[in-house]
């Protein structure tokens, strides 16, 4: 039979009360006590009974997490993030993935909060005032990451405009492209769905290359892009590329080198996102890093805060407002990973 928290306090010759405390946390506890009853509670092989201690408290300790998919490797490492956090405050992630459509996103986000999720993480593929009502009306607490969906939502990020604009400012200073082509095939569904993280990206780009009117500007907006990116690469224009993910970046370095090009001597390029694989790719890519482990450890901390106020207002939805607003957009720095493709 699996020993209890009832057990462990009459092993250890406290009250209940004492063992909850070394076990969950909250209260006044000495430090020696409370070592004293984890090392019992571990040679007795203790489990917590999370079913009911759930019950108790009116929790699941499960957080849900809506996400595009995992192909991406930015996405990837955000959910590794995401779980990591959350497993240091006693909590589970449900995962679930939406694929870039607006409907099963909403359709998972109302299944994750009928299942009782503490709260979400939600990069969305939605926006607008009206779609902020619908995440209100579910009744729990979450948290957006990257794509803004409206003002007035907690929301984790780090400053697109601004990482998209440095990384196109480093390609000016170098002074040898006559033209640099912005590429970012996911602005072929512009108006269709969320694409503000792009639309930060371009307006970044565009700030920049303002700056030097003597370069030209040249734009790949669509998802057939790596014949159109041959053609610029191959005209005798000197030419860098700035992606809007590590993953178009990646495409055409091996499309073009297929084709007899080679980048820095026949064209430049630059990513965005520093995932994980880069460390694989020779040359190394230039990139922007987006902090993703930052960015989701602030989320669940974020997370936990709504909880936690919520908690606080006898289970009422805390409502962000104007003046609160502030305590829940946290906007990360970024940092510009150099490379050998430029």
């Amino acid at each position: 039979m699996a020993i209890t928290t009832k057990d462990l306090a009459q092993l250890c010759g406290v009250s209940r009360t004492t063992v909850h405390r070394a076990l969950y946390g909250g209260g006044r506890i000495r430090p020696d006590t409370k070592e004293m009853i984890l090392r019992v509670a571990k040679e007795h092989d203790y489990r917590p009974d999370l079913l009911a201690r759930g019950l108790v408290k009116g929790q699941t300790y499960y957080i849900g997490v809506v996400v595009m998919d995992v192909r991406n490797r930015y996405f990837a490492g955000m959910l590794s993030a995401i779980e990591r956090e959350a497993a240091q405050h006693g909590y589970n992630i449900n995962i679930t993935l939406h694929d870039n459509n607006g409907k099963f996103e909403q359709d998972q986000l109302m299944r994750l909060s009928s299942y009782r999720m503490d709260g979400i993480i939600l990069s969305s593929v939605n926006e607008g005032p009206a779609y902020a009502k619908f995440l209100e009306s579910l009744e729990t607490p979450i948290v957006t990451v990257d794509n803004k969906i409206a003002e007035g939502l907690p929301f984790v990020s780090i400053d697109q405009k601004a990482a998209m604009r440095d990384a196109v400012e480093h390609i000016l200073k170098m002074k040898k492209y006559e033209r640099i082509v912005f590429v970012c095939p996911a602005m072929a569904v512009a108006g269709a769905q969320n694409n503000y993280v792009h639309r930060e990206r371009k307006a970044g780009f565009e700030e920049a290359m303002a700056t030097a009117p003597e370069v030209q500007a040249e734009y790949v907006l669509n998802w057939d892009y790596l014949k159109r990116v041959q053609e610029l690469a191959s005209d005798g224009v000197r030419t860098a590329f700035a992606c809007t993910a590590d993953d178009f970046a990646l495409d055409i370095m091996k499309y073009l080198k297929e084709k007899g090009l080679r980048t820095p001597a026949d064209y430049g390029i630059v990513g965005f996102d520093n995932v994980d694989t880069l460390k694989y790719i020779t040359p190394q890519l230039v990139t922007v890093s987006n902090k993703v482990d930052a960015v989701a450890k602030a989320a669940v901390q974020m997370l936990f805060a709504l909880i936690d106020a919520g908690q606080e207002q006898a289970d009422e939805k805390p409502q962000v407002t104007e003046l609160s607003e502030r305590e829940w957009v946290r906007i990360l720095p970024h940092e510009l990973i150099d490379g050998e493709t430029l």
